[in-house]
C-alpha cells in the first residue's frame, strides 16, 4: 500500500527517531549526555562525570559513600595537618615580614609618636600623647599590633631571620590557613601575659612572642615526626637565655607565646583526621578565650 502523501512519516519511522535521542543529565536537564553512573545508571552530563574505578559515578553516590569514586577535591594534596599545599609554601611568612618591615620603615619616619600609639601598655600616662593610655582604657588593638613593632635594627633583624627560619617550613608543614592561625593565637597569647603579669607603666614591642609560638610548634611537629630534636632544643634553650639573661626584654611575652605555640602546635598536628579541623580551630578558640579572662581580670585590676 502506497503512503498518502499528506503522511510522510509513518509511526514506525518516529519510533526509530526518538530511540535516536539522546537522554539528558539528570541534574542539567539541557545537556544530552550517553553516559550514565555506574552505580545509579542515571544520566549525567561531563560537569557530574566523578571518575571511579570502573566508569563515572554521579556527586550524590560519591557523597553517600555507595562507590569507590572521588570528587575532584578530595584529591589535592594536604599537609600533615590537613592544610592545601601551595606552589609557593612561604607566602604568609613572606607577607608577614613585609608587614613587618614596612611598619617598622613608618616608625623609623614618624618616631616615638607612631610606636607610643600602637605599642602595648598597660595603662599611663603618655607625654608624647598627653594622655592615658593603655589597653585598659579600652585600647585592646594594642595587644594585636604590638606584634608588628620593633625598637631597634637589630631587634627586626633578629626576629625576621627566626620568622624566616623557622617559619616558613613550618608553614609549609601546616598550610597557609592554620600556619596564621598558629602566628596570630600565638602572639596574642604573649600579649596577654605581659598585659596580666608586667608593671602596666612598662610598654613592650615586638613579634617575639608569635616567634615563640613557632618555636614550640615546630618542635611539637619534629617530635610527631620522630625527627631529631636536639637542634630545635638547643635553639629554644639559647632564645630562653636572652630571654631571662638581657635586660629589657619582655619574657612574659616569649613564655606566653611559646605556650600558646605548644597548645596549638599539638592540636595542629594530632587532631584525628575525620574532625581534624573542628579540633585545630577549636583549641584556637580557646587559646582566645583565656587570652580574652586574662585580659579583662588585669583590666578590672587596673580601673
Amino acid at each position: 500500500m502506497d503512503q498518502a502523501p499528506g503522511n510522510p512519516q509513518g509511526p514506525q519511522d518516529q519510533g526509530h527517531q526518538d530511540a535516536r535521542a539522546l537522554p539528558t543529565c539528570y541534574r542539567h536537564p539541557d545537556r544530552e549526555t550517553g553516559v550514565r553512573c555506574t552505580r545509579c545508571e542515571r544520566p549525567i552530563c561531563p560537569e557530574c562525570m566523578i571518575s571511579a574505578s570502573v566508569g563515572f559515578q554521579c556527586p550524590e553516590c560519591v557523597r553517600a559513600g555507595s562507590g569507590t569514586g572521588h570528587a575532584p577535591s578530595a584529591s589535592q594534596p594536604r599537609t600533615l595537618a590537613g592544610g592545601t599545599v601551595t606552589a609557593d609554601p612561604r607566602l604568609v611568612t613572606k607577607i608577614l615580614i613585609g608587614l613587618n618591615l614596612a611598619v617598622f620603615l613608618v616608625q623609623r619616619s614618624v618616631g616615638d609618636r607612631f610606636t607610643d600609639r600602637f605599642d602595648l601598655i598597660g595603662r599611663a600616662y603618655v607625654p608624647l600623647l598627653g594622655s592615658v593610655e593603655g589597653v585598659a582604657e579600652g585600647q585592646w588593638y594594642r595587644m594585636l599590633t604590638v606584634m608588628f613593632l620593633h625598637g631597634s635594627y637589630i631587634h627586626i633583624l633578629f626576629n625576621m631571620l627566626s620568622l624566616w627560619w623557622i617559619g616558613g617550613p613550618l608553614e609549609a608543614a601546616l598550610g597557609r590557613a592554620r600556619y596564621l592561625a598558629l602566628y596570630l593565637v600565638s602572639g596574642l597569647a604573649g600579649s596577654a601575659l605581659t598585659y596580666l603579669v608586667a608593671a602596666p607603666n612598662q610598654p613592650s614591642l615586638g613579634a617575639s612572642g608569635a616567634i615563640f609560638g613557632l618555636f614550640g610548634a615546630t618542635a611539637v611537629l619534629m617530635r610527631r615526626l620522630n625527627y631529631d630534636m636536639r637542634p630545635v632544643i638547643a635553639l629554644l634553650v639559647i632564645n630562653l637565655i636572652f630571654t631571662f639573661g638581657w635586660s629589657n626584654i619582655a619574657w612574659q611575652a616569649h613564655i606566653g607565646g611559646l605556650v600558646g605555640g605548644v597548645v596549638v602546635g599539638y592540636a595542629m598536628v594530632h587532631a584525628p583526621r575525620e574532625r581534624r579541623t573542628l579540633i585545630q580551630y577549636g583549641v584556637c578558640a580557646v587559646v582566645l578565650a583565656a587570652v580574652v579572662v586574662a585580659t579583662l581580670v588585669r583590666t578590672a585590676q587596673l580601673t
